[in-house]
């Protein structure tokens, strides 16, 4: 284990009692107190603006995730794609990150985490500005520029959370973590308002792709400039080990026996699979069911109307600041009472918003005020669990794995979730389609039906986070222990940190 250090970050140093004696192992495996190292410190200032540009990169990054949803009757009229096509072109995304983040949570847990973040940018930017010049005869590499958009992204979802973590401890952590949490919905929606309003500003959906490139290259200079790289575990006053390294597989036996991270992992698997099928499918189902009450007339050549664009996109910003918000300061209050808050909170708003999308899917054709009103209030209670389900893991886990543990969850959530549901909606619709009469009522309908499946998911993860509760203190209780090593490598540190020995100073 590593030796307590004075506590860096916003709040200022502080020493901790005891640092600075020896005394013998104790029986239960604990290292002797060491000799207290030079601390790493952060001014407070410096903490919160380093904060503020990882919550504006943040709003980019999804921004990116979602911008072509925002204009997708266009790109399906522009490369001649099919419902079927469209959803994957959202899974080749999802699936080239997913397949991405975990070599990113292994560089991240051992190398300069700023220069992994820098590469991510240039990537997705890079991939995003060519991506608006292809022709439409090159439909395919299309897709393949959205996958390198999601190889970009994976850097970023992984690893900024850790930063942000080793920078903020306690409360401070959960208000920042709801304030970065919030630009999911946030660059959600104004992913799909930038890409509906600058098609309909310039008649041409291309330009949505050539815009995202000067914010971010604002964003990269703003990272390499004004966010530093603290050490791993700093915020908890626990030191960075570099020469004994856990490999990666005996983090990922670690983070397996772990059972908070692996049920709230399951959890995020559901929301994910949920908020992806949404997001990608519900401006057209909106635009449909307008057509279907007579409110709207078929598209049939570009461009389409973007109106269900804009609200859709209006509404994933409001309900997506006010989720996170209440979800985070609910968890805030209730964890003084009740240790178990934060899987219970995630549970709850779960199986309450499965009622919500089970209702706008149904009451769609018959009202659509209805429609909208619990699309937005489902929409309000899974943006509730953002900013929830990042600190419930980054409290159970060690420091020294966070971001192997990011990478993990999030390649899971993606594989079972986002990366499948949109394909998988379209795939169910185009195959309902096909046993029905072409009219716009049965493609609607087709669309609806295939939709349902997303209110029985969001109920299983309401099972998963109550599963959360049932083992959350232990696992917190573990990560908490002052050292930075797995189980499998913690008496073998303990040895090496011994006073006497040639390592003991080895890392001071």
């Amino acid at each position: 284990m590593s030796a307590e250090l004075q506590e860096p970050g916003p709040e200022g140093p502080e020493r901790s009692p005891g640092s600075g004696g020896h005394s013998g192992a104790s029986g239960s495996g604990q290292c002797p107190p060491l000799a207290t190292p030079a601390p790493w410190s952060l001014p407070r200032w410096r903490a919160y603006v380093a904060a503020a540009v990882l919550c504006y990169i943040n709003l980019l990054n999804y921004m990116n995730w979602f911008i072509i949803a925002g204009v997708l009757l266009d790109v399906q009229k522009f490369f001649g794609i099919s419902d079927s096509s469209a959803g994957l072109l959202q899974t080749v995304f999802t699936g080239c990150l997913l397949l991405s983040a975990p070599v990113f949570g292994y560089l991240g847990d051992r190398h300069s985490r700023k220069a992994t973040l820098s590469f991510g940018i240039l990537l997705w930017s890079g991939a995003g500005l060519s991506s608006s010049f292809i022709p439409p005869q090159y439909s395919w590499l299309f897709f393949l520029s959205r996958g390198a958009v999601g190889i970009g992204a994976a850097s970023y979802s992984t690893l900024a959370p850790t930063i942000l973590a080793d920078l903020f401890v306690r409360d401070q952590r959960t208000r920042v973590l709801a304030i970065f949490y919030i630009f999911i919905p946030v660059g959600s929606g104004l992913g799909y308002v930038l890409g509906s309003a600058v098609k309909a500003l310039t008649g041409n959906w291309h330009w949505a792709l050539r815009i995202m490139p000067c914010l971010e290259a604002v964003a990269l200079i703003l990272l390499l400039t004004l966010v530093p790289d603290p050490p791993r575990g700093a915020a908890e006053k626990q030191r960075e080990v570099g020469a004994l390294r856990s490999t990666w597989c005996e983090d990922v036996r670690y983070l397996g026996r772990n059972w908070s991270f692996v049920w709230s992992t399951l959890g995020v698997t559901a929301m994910a699979f949920v908020t992806g099928a949404v997001g990608f499918w519900a401006p057209k189902f909106l635009f449909e069911a307008r057509v279907v009450h007579g409110l709207q007339p078929p598209c049939f050549q570009q461009p389409c109307d973007s109106k269900d664009s804009l609200i859709f996109g209006a509404l994933t910003v409001v309900t997506g600041i006010i989720g996170v918000v209440l979800g985070a300061e609910a968890s805030r209050r209730y964890k003084k009472v009740n240790p178990r808050a934060e899987p219970l909170i995630c549970a709850s708003s779960l199986l309450a918003a499965a009622v919500c999308l089970y209702l706008a899917l149904i009451l769609a054709p018959t009202t659509l005020l209805a429609a909208y009103v619990f699309l937005a209030l489902g929409e309000l209670l899974l943006s509730c669990n953002w900013a929830v389900v990042a600190d419930i893991l980054l409290s159970v886990v060690l420091p020294k794995c966070r971001g192997t543990a990011e990478a993990l969850q999030i390649t899971v959530g993606h594989v079972l979730g986002d990366a499948s549901s949109p394909y998988l909606i379209g795939l169910i619709s185009s195959v309902l389609r096909a046993r029905r009469p072409d009219t716009y009522l049965q493609r609607f309908l087709s669309l609806q039906q295939s939709f349902l499946c997303c209110a029985f998911a969001v109920v299983l993860g309401g099972g998963c986070f109550l599963q959360v509760a049932l083992h959350l203190e232990e696992d917190q209780a573990q990560a908490q222990q002052p050292g930075s090593g797995t189980p499998e490598n913690k008496d073998a540190e303990c040895q090496r940190l011994l006073p006497g020995t040639d390592a003991s100073t080895e890392d001071s």
